[in-house]
């Protein structure tokens, strides 16, 4: 028999917390997540879903704090889906992220023994991301402009956000004064009419250069000189301004054409010392303070003297495989993207990088073809999506038996999957390293070393 009713007011002990945040407590052994609350704290809570197995509840009060809890510092932070973990101290939200990663190692991956490192985490872990995307909407006969509520597609309103860069929220502010003086019509995502569906910006964090993206249902946008007057004259750094075309009804932000209307059609940036040419639809690391931290750290684990063959799989825009260059005598970087192979390309040439090869194609199919022709790899590089590897992928490495894999993983649950896979067929899993590459929300980034027994 379920022990709560929907719309009830209960008591409840927060036992534990799940890997997006969210609070666990119990209720005659029936579980109720709630969002807000941290491990530890006594809150009352008010029924608002009840599951066969599970009930879900929405914070009330908090009767007894946690020590970790602080004042969130962002104003609309109870509202915004971006993130999740400000009322948590920046100490409490490393310790939750590697007991994230802990628990899914040891849980999922059934390994007792594997050194985990505390998270690395920021100096500053403000204003870090180099990327912004903002839904356009209109509410009650005014335009917003800002991120998404939890688990919906409202958007509420936020005229500066924390994490973002700075140049992004003024950005914004300057082309929601254009859309607004000009009356430009705004997407609908229920009628699929309007016109602007997000602004997207991109900034060079060692470079200074701005990108400015409009995201159009349709491919012309009404007195666009207008708009780069505006931006240029008051952000003088803009390099790029493009409207991007996405015609189709969908959650996927941008579409494949972009209109260049002012300047180049990508912007610079470094990471260490290697440069990069980032345009709007190319990957690249939002975070490039410890995107540096986490390409060393897989550098440090490769340990690579000068002789070794490297495979970089699932290697985007080629950022680690240039990296890894640098140590090695051949890297062969594979990515499914034929964009992101097209960048790596051109950005091996712009860095000068000679020892580097770049294929197009899905891993699983293109390593064992390599394989079954005699090339094999001394060093494994796996940065894969958040679905893992595939199994083919990690059948093929077993019987290639590399010397070491480093795994570079997004999500620690499947990446414990596969350390447990790999761990059975004849790697020893010797550390794991997770890197808070996005402060203040549930995500954690991890760079593990595999060694061969």
């Amino acid at each position: 028999m379920i022990p709560v009713k929907k719309n009830e007011v209960y008591k409840i002990e927060i036992s534990g917390m799940t890997h997006e945040g969210q609070g666990v407590g119990r209720i005659d052994n029936f579980t109720i997540f709630v969002d807000g609350p941290i491990k530890g704290e006594e809150v009352e809570i008010k029924i608002i879903e009840v599951k066969k197995s599970y009930a879900v509840g929405k914070l009330i009060k908090i009767l007894k704090a946690s020590p970790e809890r602080v004042e969130p510092p962002c104003k609309v932070y109870h509202r915004c889906g971006g993130c999740s973990l400000q009322h948590m101290s920046a100490e409490a939200a490393l310790k939750f992220k590697t007991d994230v990663v802990t628990e899914n190692i040891r849980r999922i991956g059934g390994l007792k023994d594997v050194v985990i490192h505390d998270t690395i985490g920021m100096e500053n872990p403000f204003n870090y991301r180099n990327k912004a995307q903002y839904p356009v909407g209109m509410q009650k006969g005014e335009m917003v402009v800002g991120f998404y509520a939890k688990r919906s597609h409202d958007i509420v309103n936020s005229p500066v956000c924390i994490i973002q860069h700075s140049d992004s929220d003024k950005a914004k502010l300057i082309v929601k004064r254009f859309l607004e003086e000009n009356k430009i019509s705004i997407y609908d995502e229920t009628t699929g009419k309007g016109l602007v569906r997000h602004i997207m910006t991109r900034i060079g964090f060692n470079t200074g250069e701005l990108m400015v993206v409009l995201v159009l249902n349709g491919s012309s946008l009404p007195k666009q000189d207008k708009l780069v007057k505006m931006l240029t004259e008051e952000m003088p750094q803009i390099k790029s301004i493009v409207l991007n075309v996405n015609t189709a009804k969908t959650n996927v932000i941008l579409g494949s054409k972009n209109i260049v209307i002012y300047g180049d059609d990508s912007i610079t940036d470094y990471i260490g010392k290697f440069k990069f040419n980032i345009s709007p639809l190319s990957f690249f690391q939002v975070n490039p303070v410890q995107t540096e931290v986490l390409y060393n750290k897989a550098l440090e684990y490769a340990g690579l003297t000068g002789e070794e063959t490297v495979f970089d799989l699932y290697c985007g825009i080629g950022t680690i495989s240039l990296f890894l260059s640098e140590k090695a005598k051949k890297v062969y970087g594979v990515e499914v993207v034929e964009d992101a192979i097209r960048d790596a390309k051109e950005n091996a040439k712009l860095n000068g990088v000679n020892n580097v090869e770049f294929i197009v194609g899905e891993a699983e199919r293109i390593i064992p073809d390599m394989y079954s022709k005699g090339i094999k790899a001394d060093v494994v590089v796996v940065d894969p999506p958040r679905k893992g590897c595939d199994e083919v992928l990690l059948e093929t490495l077993v019987n290639m038996s590399p010397k070491r894999i480093v795994y570079v993983s997004c999500n620690p649950s499947t990446l414990a999957r596969d350390l447990a896979f790999l761990s059975e067929k004849g790697f020893e899993v010797l550390e794991v390293q997770p890197v808070d590459m996005f402060p203040w929300s549930s995500h954690v980034e991890c760079v593990v070393l595999m060694s061969r027994l």
